[in-house]
């Protein structure tokens, strides 16, 4: 038989694979850094965030990688991205 936390694990993964990622990631890189990005500029594909932006921006993303990751892991859980290009 199939409990109850199961099927609703299946229902998260549904939710969290698409827009609602790409909006946690926009979330958090703006809280962390201030910077407004699209979601049309976010890209997650195997576990990686490619981000279509300008390079200074960018830069000051690479700078505080390593916090926005642990952000992304606390609210995303094990789906969260691993890297960010």
């Amino acid at each position: 038989m199939i409990e109850i936390k199961d099927l609703l694990s299946k229902f998260n993964d549904l939710l969290l694979s698409g827009g609602l990622r790409k909006d946690t990631v926009r979330t958090v890189i703006s809280e962390t850094i201030g910077i407004e990005i699209k979601s049309e500029d976010i890209e997650i594909k195997n576990g990686t965030v490619k981000l279509n932006i300008k390079p200074i921006y960018k830069n000051e993303i690479f700078i505080k990688q390593e916090i926005i990751l642990s952000k992304l892991s606390e609210i995303l859980g094990k789906k969260s991205p691993q890297n960010i290009r």
